[in-house]
């Protein structure tokens, strides 16, 4: 019956549109795109809207909570404004220039944090926040936010509400807009989305939506294929797409490395190669200059199921040989780091090659 109602006030409206421009704007769409209150469709949509909490994890450690950017840290001692989510790698820097020491975050309060269905809440130290993240599931446990997926916006819907007969049409921005829509579905109100539309799926590619059986298809396939990352331990993810060839590609595609980071059995050796330049060569062969003097090597790179290891024999310098695990590469516009490890034991390499 809520159908049959549906298609007579747009008949209606096709009709009176021409004098009524000015109040409303209808999108055309089929019976079948209807979204409804309590509808499994509508379920889903809310839960890919709602707020992921697991981005900021470096600073809450807590899945269904956001701090509202900015906050004031301070990491390991060194002051910091975090002012967008590019900047937890800023802290995950500071943690991870030694891999010996006890690291400490500190928050400057009160601060507001933002919960799964985008209410606030105003935390005025750490014991409030840590009885706050206590109530969120822990790391890696299933929880109710859909991310391996996203909508792409903008998305177009037309309401009709069944008790005052008033339709109209909406346009939703982004994943808060969604979710407060989805929360205020009410059995008197019915909506259709205006296809196609996009959905932007973890590997970064995007996928065509013709209908919400499309919709449900997707999210059956893809709503559960991917780390949601739900875990506390921001160096786990640091080298996600490193492989042996990309690791070759940078290091012989840049001259004149230089050692950033040096540490062995224990023991900073960080100073010990200053002035050494290092170059990889594609034939497995490297050199080191240091002052009028040049020593030669090998390296070699392998793929241990999906582990990166680089070898490497220098030698006259001992401290740099190891079969070394990449565990991480940072190569931004500008400086680039090359960061292998093999248990405690650990050197980095520098660039200002692009």
């Amino acid at each position: 019956m809520k159908i049959k109602f549906f298609h007579i006030a747009l008949l209606l409206l096709t009709i009176f549109s021409s004098c009524r421009k000015e109040e409303m704007e209808f999108i055309d769409t089929s019976p079948e795109d209807t979204i409804e209150a309590n509808s499994s469709v509508a379920m889903s949509m809310q839960r890919i809207a709602m707020k992921d909490g697991s981005p900021d994890n470096i600073i809450d450690q807590a899945n269904c909570l956001t701090v509202d950017l900015p906050v004031t840290v301070v990491a390991n001692g060194t002051e910091l404004i975090i002012a967008s989510e590019d900047d937890y790698s800023s802290i995950e820097a500071i943690f991870d220039d030694s891999i010996s020491d006890v690291d400490f975050l500190e928050i400057y309060f009160p601060i507001t944090v933002i919960f799964s269905d985008y209410s606030t809440t105003v935390i005025n130290n750490q014991t409030e926040l840590t009885n706050l993240a206590a109530t969120c599931t822990g790391e890696n446990e299933i929880d109710d936010d859909i991310e391996c997926l996203d909508f792409v916006y903008p998305l177009n819907l037309s309401i009709f509400n069944l008790e005052n007969e008033l339709l109209y049409a909406i346009t939703l921005l982004d994943d808060s807009e969604l979710y407060t829509f989805i929360a205020s579905l009410t059995p008197e109100i019915i909506a259709q989305m205006q296809f196609p539309i996009s959905i932007q799926l973890f590997d970064n590619t995007q996928m065509v939506i013709n209908n919400l059986n499309e919709l449900e298809s997707a999210i059956l396939s893809y709503g559960n294929e991917c780390d949601e990352d739900d875990d506390y331990d921001y160096d786990d993810d640091d080298c996600i797409g490193c492989n042996p060839n990309l690791i070759v590609e940078i290091l012989t595609n840049c001259s004149d490395w230089s050692v950033d980071k040096l540490e062995r059995n224990g023991n900073d050796y960080d100073d010990l190669y200053i002035g050494y330049v290092f170059n990889f060569y594609t034939d497995d062969s490297l050199s080191v200059t240091y002052g009028s003097n040049t020593i030669y090597g090998t390296w070699s790179t392998a793929d241990n199921n999906g582990t990166t290891i680089v070898v490497i024999n220098i030698p006259s310098l001992p401290y740099c040989n190891n079969d070394w695990i990449l565990h991480e590469l940072d190569a931004p516009p500008g400086e680039t780091k090359v960061d292998l490890r093999l248990g405690d034991d650990r050197i980095r390499y520098e660039n200002y090659c692009n």
